[in-house]
């Protein structure tokens, strides 16, 4: 395959995970809103998620305070944001036309469809549209091109370029999601295993969509400790960041004997899924969450780095 052609799906995948992580940032942003104020940290919970995404300093040149509305623009209609909702789904559309002919049928209307919504919702009065509308959709629409991306597409090297973007992206964002609870609440000791601690862990496992998986994995309480498990080290979690760093390594594997050579991206991805598979809750604590998630992001960000370095040309996206 073309490392042009590559390249292009592997935004493709990377920018469609991009649109619903900052769909699942206003959704959380909604629901912790929600609770009660108990002065502790950085309560405002639209400044929680600007840190989280790493986009406070862009967002408040543009528009000051932090408040639902302004939020909702930036993460979703802001084609200004390289992170927002609409500028990550008109990257992902112009990658896949760019590519049409490596993409079946399916994929490609599922993706110029939530291109053609996207821009009726545009469209449409702000005071029509809710938050919840806004991230349903987003979570459909990109659920639908996945699945079509699943059901339809050859099982050649072109659909591991798609999975590695998607499991490079959606580890990132489990990270950044998981640090928002770090950042909405700064609790002191006696915060820890209240009940507004667990609903705050409860909230973030809805917005990740796997309240229910949890459930069944766990039952009973919710716990930071379970959570942690269930979202950074327990491989039956999609959401995982162990289960992304895997798919990562099996896409990575597939490539090296498709091609009859490894990359030292195959090297940073297995060294990264041995560290993970060798971690446990109490030594992630120990570090600090925030710090052993902050350090995750860097080591992804790297990762990605080899990969564009083994795989990838120039900066195409």
């Amino acid at each position: 395959m073309l490392s042009r052609t590559a390249d292009n799906l592997y935004w493709l995948a990377r920018y469609l995970e991009r649109a619903e992580t900052a769909a699942r940032f206003l959704a959380v942003g909604g629901r912790i809103a929600l609770l009660p104020n108990v002065g502790q940290g950085n309560r405002a919970e639209w400044d929680a998620l600007l840190l989280a995404t790493g986009t406070a300093d862009a967002f408040r040149q543009k528009y000051g305070e932090a408040v639902q509305r302004n939020l909702e623009s930036h993460l979703f209609f802001d084609h200004d944001n390289p992170s927002s909702v609409a500028n990550c789904i008109t990257r992902a559309r112009e990658n896949g036309r760019i590519v049409r002919t490596a993409l079946t049928t399916q994929v490609w209307d599922a993706l110029n469809t939530a291109y053609q919504e996207l821009r009726e919702l545009e469209r449409q009065p702000r005071s029509e549209l809710s938050l919840t509308r806004l991230t349903d959709w987003t979570m459909r629409a990109a659920a639908l091109v996945r699945g079509a991306i699943d059901a339809t597409q050859l099982r050649n090297d072109g659909y591991d370029f798609l999975h590695i973007g998607y499991h490079l992206e959606r580890g990132d964002s489990t990270a950044r999601l998981l640090d928002v609870k770090y950042y909405v609440l700064l609790p002191r000791i006696e915060f820890v295993g209240s009940g507004l601690d667990n609903y705050q862990w409860t909230t973030l496992l809805r917005a990740l969509s796997v309240h229910r998986a949890f459930h069944w994995a766990y039952g009973g309480e919710v716990t930071a400790a379970k959570i942690a498990h269930f979202l950074i080290l327990n491989r039956q979690c999609p959401r995982a960041l162990i289960s992304c760093v895997d798919g990562v390594n099996h896409h990575l594997d597939r490539l090296a004997r498709g091609y009859g050579r490894s990359t030292p991206a195959q090297t940073a991805a297995r060294g990264l899924l041995a560290e993970l598979a060798d971690a446990s809750p109490e030594q992630i604590f120990d570090e600090g969450l925030h710090e052993f998630l902050t350090r995750f992001i860097r080591d992804m960000t790297a990762l990605g780095g080899r990969i564009g370095d083994s795989y990838l040309i120039g900066d195409l996206r």
